[in-house]
């Protein structure tokens, strides 16, 4: 069933997997992003979430931001000793722990989510389509959300509504536009050895089609 999601924000960060020490995001919102978008407003174990396009509505425009960031993370090692010994410490001291980083962040970001879901094999007897779609829909007309909707980072909140019809394409994103190989999700059917996959994006009149997980297209 289809969904189409207008989204907007004053900044996002799609990180690149490939630079590591400073984040630098991609030039527009990734499929992997925009699915967790749209789980954060609803998600059932009885659907899964498939991007089809990417309306990108505004022009792609960067900025440098330096932030305050931690060094290290909490290990699940640490957390299962703790839990095993009933003792330890399960917390970072910042103070002790900080560092900056600089960031390539996309400012004024705009775009409408087409999307659709195809039912699992968790759905229940009582789980069907036209159930799932008018959840969704009247959700995203009320605003809710199971946690706040975000552009890539959590500190980079996204607004949503529902959306007809895409607004008109930039007139500098007019044409094609090759932007490389960019993630279009991560494997997790076997969860000892996560995947991700990639795609090769190429922008069309300010739309981004995402192949399907078996078209051939996508590569792990």
């Amino acid at each position: 069933m289809p969904i189409s999601l207008e989204v907007w924000g004053g900044y996002a960060c799609f990180t690149r997997p490939e630079l590591k020490t400073e984040r630098v995001s991609y030039d527009v919102m990734t499929p992997s992003a925009a699915r967790g978008l749209l789980e954060s407003i609803y998600w059932h174990p009885g659907l899964r979430w498939v991007i089809d396009r990417i309306h990108i509505c505004a022009p792609i425009r960067f900025t440098n931001l330096r932030r305050n960031e931690v060094k290290s993370t909490a290990s699940a090692r640490s957390a299962r000793t703790v839990m095993e010994r009933g003792k330890g410490e399960l917390y970072l001291v910042t103070s002790q722990d900080i560092q900056q980083r600089a960031s390539m962040l996309l400012r004024d970001v705009h775009y409408v989510i087409d999307a659709h879901f195809d039912m699992t094999d968790q759905a229940s007897a009582s789980d069907n389509d036209g159930k799932f779609q008018d959840i969704v829909k009247r959700r995203i007309k009320r605003g809710q959300f199971y946690s706040q909707p975000y552009f890539g980072c959590r500190e980079f909140p996204a607004h949503f509504k529902a959306r007809e019809t895409p607004p008109p394409c930039p007139e500098e994103l007019k044409g094609m536009r090759d932007l490389g190989y960019m993630l279009w999700d991560l494997d997790y059917s076997d969860p000892e050895n996560i995947v991700p996959l990639f795609f090769r994006a190429v922008l069309r009149d300010g739309v981004l089609a995402v192949p399907a997980r078996d078209s051939g297209e996508v590569v792990g």
